[in-house]
């Protein structure tokens, strides 16, 4: 039997959880959760952070046991970690509700997509970084790194676009939920038993990383400035690679991104054809500034961005060696309709497509109108994402590249 408890101890748990406690002959949990438990008649066993330890113990128990955890079991990792070792149909849990959950609804805000992490496990370089592009977070503050480190951290990356809430001793008598600005939260001091919520203002764009491990192409999502609520449409760096090698770039070549959006397609294009030319065209007066902000961040001179709607946009810009079409739905083919003719002799289009529906489209506009077999690849990419003492694989939208290369 696995029972979640709170910071109020016995008293804050369901007569079902009482019961097993009651008829147990040993319980077993940390010291602080079987201080709470001072009249159990039983044999109590402490054990500290070593799950294998308690794990051998249970293997070996002949006698009712209970396991106290903090809160929610199954959040915090303890009964999933046994019942993966030990099989499911040796436990019952009984949860109780954990500080986490606790604190979202304390600032009425869903934990739904929520980054979740613990800064006493986790390096603060690496928080920091996944932050920068979340929605909501919630964080296990520590000693170490407080709300206040926290925030210092966070102002100094320039990441300010959170609204924060510090919920301290949640379900005790003295519970206090605090909300600030992270430009306030600097010098303020807070009980080490505390949850800290950031939730993201709405339409801030993301603060890109500021790192100078610059790649020639291939460079982290985050390094790119972002538009909100629309971030998560920019070619993801994986994506972006493969894009990129099947182009063939020269450093001399002349490339058109259509459709550029915050431009990391054709940054990292004029970066690799410094002698040439990449045109950025985009129609979206937003992701335009934002495609500019980005070429200067990146320090790119040879990026020209055009702001207008395909094709009059590219009327007068000098034919293109390669193409890249992207963020374009439904009219990707009358785009790619209008821009092939530009294209020249021996060069290739590569187009990025979120839908099968319009992968078929195009493809039967290159094998019944251009005659042409183009090339195709569904891309899957999952990506590495710790939320508290799990890594979890968490999926990118799977998108589709084809690629077209023209007679000469």
């Amino acid at each position: 039997m696995i029972v979640g408890v709170g910071d109020d101890g016995a008293e804050g748990l369901t007569k079902q959880a009482s019961d097993f406690i009651a008829s147990a002959q040993v319980l077993v949990g940390s010291g602080a959760l079987l201080a709470k438990f001072p009249d159990f008649a039983g044999r109590k066993e402490t054990v500290g952070p070593d799950l294998d330890r308690l794990a051998n113990m249970l293997d070996q128990s002949r006698v009712p046991t209970v396991v106290l955890a903090s809160g929610d079991p199954l959040f915090y990792g303890t009964a999933r970690f046994l019942c993966d070792r030990l099989g499911k149909d040796r436990f019952e849990v009984v949860p109780h509700v954990s500080s986490m959950q606790l604190a979202f609804a304390r600032v009425k805000e869903s934990w739904d997509e929520a980054y979740l992490t613990n800064l006493a496990s986790q390096p603060l370089e690496r928080v920091v970084d996944r932050i920068r592009s979340a929605e909501k977070v919630g964080l296990f503050t520590s000693e170490e790194v407080p709300p206040s480190r926290l925030a210092e951290e966070l102002l100094s990356k320039g990441i300010s676009y959170f609204n924060v809430y510090v919920c301290e001793n949640l379900g005790s008598p003295d519970e206090r939920v605090t909300r600030s600005s992270l430009q306030d939260l600097v010098n303020q001091r807070f009980s080490l038993l505390n949850v800290m919520i950031l939730v993201r203002q709405s339409g801030v764009p993301d603060r890109q990383s500021d790192s100078d491990l610059r790649r020639m192409f291939g460079n982290p999502d985050e390094m790119f400035r972002q538009s909100k609520p629309k971030r998560g449409l920019l070619t993801p760096n994986e994506v972006r690679s493969i894009a990129l090698g099947e182009m063939s770039l020269k450093s001399t070549s002349i490339i058109w991104d259509i459709g550029a959006g915050s431009g990391s397609v054709a940054i990292e294009a004029a970066m690799i054809a410094k002698h040439g030319k990449a045109y950025a065209i985009e129609m979206d007066a937003e992701d335009y500034n934002l495609l500019v902000e980005n070429a200067k961040q990146f320090g790119v001179t040879n990026l020209v961005p055009v702001l207008g709607e395909a094709p009059l946009a590219w009327a007068s810009l000098p034919d293109p060696e390669a193409i890249f079409v992207g963020g374009t739905g439904r009219a990707v083919t009358e785009l790619v309709s209008h821009a092939w003719p530009r294209l020249q002799p021996g060069g290739c289009l590569i187009a990025n497509m979120m839908s099968m529906d319009y992968v078929v489209a195009l493809q039967q506009l290159f094998s019944l109108k251009l005659g042409i077999e183009p090339m195709l690849w569904m891309v899957q990419i999952s990506r590495g994402n710790y939320q508290l003492d799990k890594l979890r694989l968490e999926s990118c939208n799977p998108t589709f590249l084809l690629k077209a290369e023209k007679p000469r």
